[in-house]
């Protein structure tokens, strides 16, 4: 295995995600600012939350940039213990709650988030994510190299972990778009690890039954379920905005500073609904551009886990894009009324500072696996064979010349 250039588009690409996502805070963060005020008596200064964004990409930079450096064997050493303290911080988020503990931040009957003093906040379902990846990438890795891939040494630990971490999630945290996003990963690393079809199927039956569970005993759920098909409830009402700041936006949109969604018509406008307002602001031109990079930073880590030197690298791509792809697509089928509504941030492009913390660390660490493909030794391998070929015909000229 040698190392080589690293595919620069991944850093390109997540780099314009993040210029992109700082524009808009900046474009309606005094709109917000001025509803907070105006609604809750809050005194925030206009360039608030803006200034804020600002500092959360600037410490997603470094830990791109330090996911980058950080040598894979090191990821491999301590990934299970990314997991298990992500485990430990649901643990205290989850006591904290019930205590009432000011510890746990809850917000709309659920509690997400870990308060770190001031206005800090970490949310331990993030860190999970990347702990699943790396955790699951060198199990099934490891099982596989032994020949033990369909035996409970691995579907035992797999199951265990997987369902921890959506017991926590789903059924403590209340975040059920969370637990799709974990979900995906789960099955992306199983079925790119190359089990039995059987196994997978059975997987997929199970995760299917519960997920049903799970819907059908929250009243709430059903309750987003049935209003959606009826299209009557505040849901609805978040959605219609949605659709209104998108169609009012047309081809270019209204430009920057004049939305209107976003003076308080829209809920969670810099949040969850940022990719409407981006909609409503730069048109249909805009959202295209986005989905577009989107697109090609997805295809570029594909290419590095379909080209991964060793099996765990290649499991890590297939996580890492399998965790961006599927939040990137229930948040815009949700701005776009074509599921339910669920609260789960627009990658790279949301504010606020541990969702985008952990998806630059996953970016980082795939354009790191990126400098360790297949392609070089390939492209050698290639270069030699078409040099000993060319060899090989011009012996065999020379050699009729001679008779």
């Amino acid at each position: 295995m040698r190392k080589h250039k690293s595919d620069l588009i991944i850093g390109l690409m997540t780099l314009v995600l993040l210029i992109a996502g700082l524009i808009v805070i900046y474009a309606i963060g005094p709109m917000r600012v001025n509803f907070m005020n105006a609604a809750y008596g809050s005194e925030l200064s206009e360039n608030y939350f803006f200034l804020h964004q600002l500092a959360n990409v600037t410490i997603s930079v470094v830990a791109f940039v330090v996911a980058f450096r950080l040598p894979y064997e090191k990821w491999k050493k301590y990934g299970k213990w990314v997991l298990l303290i992500g485990f430990l911080l649901c643990g205290i988020l989850f006591v904290a709650s019930k205590a009432g503990s000011g510890i746990a931040r809850c917000e709309l009957g659920a509690c997400r988030w870990l308060n770190l003093g001031g206005v800090a906040s970490l949310q331990p379902a993030e860190m999970l994510k990347l702990g699943l990846v790396l955790y699951l990438s060198q199990l099934a890795a490891e099982r596989k190299r032994e020949g033990k891939l369909d035996t409970s040494d691995f579907w035992l630990p797999a199951g265990v972990v997987s369902v921890i971490s959506l017991l926590f999630v789903v059924v403590l945290q209340k975040d059920l778009g969370t637990g799709v996003v974990i979900v995906a990963i789960i099955l992306a690393t199983i079925f790119a690890s190359g089990v039995k079809l059987k196994w997978l199927g059975l997987v997929i039956l199970a995760v299917g039954v519960l997920g049903a569970g799970a819907i059908v005993t929250s009243p709430h759920r059903m309750e987003r379920i049935e209003t959606f098909l009826s299209g009557e409830d505040a849901d609805n009402y978040h959605i219609e905005n949605a659709l209104i700041a998108i169609g009012t936006g047309g081809l270019a949109g209204v430009g920057v500073g004049n939305s209107v969604q976003a003076t308080g018509y829209l809920p969670e406008s810099i949040n969850d609904s940022v990719f409407a307002i981006m909609g409503e602001t730069f048109g249909f031109i805009g959202l295209a551009l986005v989905v577009l990079v989107f697109v090609v930073l997805l295809m570029r880590i594909l290419r590095v886990a379909e080209l991964g030197a060793e099996e765990d690298q290649r499991l890590v791509a297939v996580g890492v894009f399998a965790w961006i792809a599927v939040q990137m697509a229930i948040n815009i089928m949700a701005m776009t009324g074509l599921i339910p509504l669920t609260g789960i941030t627009l990658p790279l492009l949301s504010y606020g500072g541990t969702s985008m913390m952990f998806v630059t660390l996953a970016l980082g660490l795939s354009l790191q696996l990126s400098c360790y493909t297949r392609r070089e030794k390939d492209l050698t391998k290639k270069k030699f064979a078409n040099g000993h070929l060319k060899k090989g015909r011009l012996h065999e000229s020379a050699s009729r010349r001679r008779r």
